[in-house]
């Protein structure tokens, strides 16, 4: 008689994904669940690509947050010590980018190293060169070579495998270069979802992006049919009070919703 059930092996690639989760859980986050009416920042978007310039949703959004987070540099800095704040100059973006691995997608950091200095076009074929690298069970974060101690990593027992990731946390620099200050995770890139998700993370600012949704808006005194983004925000309460966490989160709405910064989050290589 034939088992009624079958086993999968887990990716190698999947262990840092619950060492990561095991940790976030201790952190200080507090969440944001926003929603965003992108009609109008959409509508530009659609204006490039019909003057020849194809970028994805995606790139701006990250483009536009780095933007935001460049104005607000504390939102995304790391508790370096009880009495000190690690601030950096660039805004270096982790993202996932799902890559074939046998059957199975599986996601994969991409570290998109000053995206604030960066055009969202630039943004954009660095996601794309990423989704065409061929993936090995090796890698651990595209675009950068896995040294042997990394790689490693894997086959060290779980409490081995945490402590690393507290020492790494506890030196913000070698964390910074690594996965960057910023983390932005788009789930709603793989279906269209009417809700938001709450998530961990180990970075100081993290962005949950949910789907793109219709939905009735009261315009002047009309309801109109808008789009609405959904997203959750983690902010590490360590290193960004409230007040300063409001008014960061009044910018990136204002930047989101109007679409402000499109033209130079597009044209910045050729004003450089």
């Amino acid at each position: 008689m034939e088992n009624p059930y079958t086993f999968r092996k887990i990716p190698r690639t999947r262990v840092a994904t619950f060492d990561i989760y095991g940790i976030g859980v201790k952190k200080h986050h507090v969440s944001a669940i926003l929603e965003f009416d992108v009609t109008d920042s959409r509508r530009k978007l659609q204006e490039k690509r019909r003057s020849g310039e194809n970028i994805s949703f995606n790139a701006w959004l990250i483009k536009t947050i780095s933007m935001v987070v460049s104005q607000h540099k504390e939102a995304a800095a790391y508790l370096y010590s009880k009495k000190k704040l690690i601030v950096f100059d660039d805004v270096n973006v982790s993202v996932l980018v799902e890559k074939a691995l046998g059957d199975q997608k599986i996601p994969i950091p991409l570290v998109i190293e000053k995206a604030d200095k960066k055009s969202a076009l630039e943004i954009n074929s660095e996601i794309l060169e990423a989704q065409e690298h061929v993936l090995s069970e090796n890698d651990i974060v595209l675009s950068k070579k896995s040294a042997r101690v990394e790689n490693l990593y894997y086959h060290l027992p779980g409490f081995l495998r945490r402590a690393i990731w507290s020492i790494m946390l506890n030196n913000p620099k070698i964390t910074f270069k690594k996965m960057g200050n910023v983390v932005i995770t788009s789930v709603g890139m793989m279906g269209k979802i009417n809700g938001w998700f709450i998530h961990r993370s180990i970075h100081p600012l993290s962005f949950g992006v949910g789907s793109i949704l219709k939905k009735p808006v009261v315009i002047n005194g009309e309801i109109k049919a808008r789009d609405i983004l959904n997203m959750t925000i983690l902010c590490d309460h360590d290193v960004l009070d409230g007040a300063p966490m409001v008014r960061f989160l009044q910018d990136l709405t204002h930047h989101i919703e109007t679409g402000v910064g499109i033209d130079i989050a597009t044209d910045l290589k050729s004003r450089s």
